[in-house]
């Protein structure tokens, strides 16, 4: 089996989840193509549509399944690159059209992600070292498990390990 045959069987998985893949083959494959390059390049799967820099903590909101699928599949019916389609748009048997783009840019998402860690620190006292465990945040759904390492795979989405972060 290819290395994009495992990846698809894996990604259809999440059908049973109410994510689909685009049924376009051709389409996907380039795009579970573009995964694997990406899996090699920096060692996890960016997005293939998108600019990945090379460091995981500042493309962690583009590593699939990415943080803007769930609202670009509500507002749009397909995420940004259109490996994801929903039911709805399957049915119907409708064209996938380009989206907006809902990423910021780098410098703005850092100087966001600062002042709401600072804000988080004054508001809780940072607490955090004072609980039995550590909690960790799905950064895909939000399921939260108090546990000394974040889960490998999270029991809602189906995201991996790296796709957690501590939360405080």
């Amino acid at each position: 089996m290819s290395d994009r045959e495992a990846l698809r069987q894996q990604l259809e998985l999440y059908d049973t989840r109410g994510y689909h893949l685009n049924p376009d083959r051709g389409f996907t494959d380039s795009l579970l193509d573009g995964l694997l390059i990406n899996e090699r390049r920096y060692g996890y799967q960016a997005c293939p549509c998108r600019l990945a820099t090379g460091i995981q903590a500042d493309d962690r909101d583009i590593i699939c399944p990415c943080d803007y699928r769930d609202p670009d599949l509500n507002e749009y019916e397909t995420c940004y690159c259109g490996l994801y389609v929903s039911q709805a748009l399957i049915n119907s048997g409708g064209e996938i059209r380009p989206i907006p783009e809902r990423r910021l840019p780098r410098e703005v998402r850092q100087k966001i992600m600062a002042e709401t860690k600072t804000e988080s620190m004054k508001a809780t006292g940072d607490t955090s070292a004072d609980l039995a465990y550590p909690v960790w945040r799905c950064d895909v759904c939000g399921y939260l498990a108090a546990r000394d390492e974040a889960p490998e795979i999270c029991p809602i989405c189906g995201a991996k390990k790296d796709r957690f972060s501590r939360f405080a």
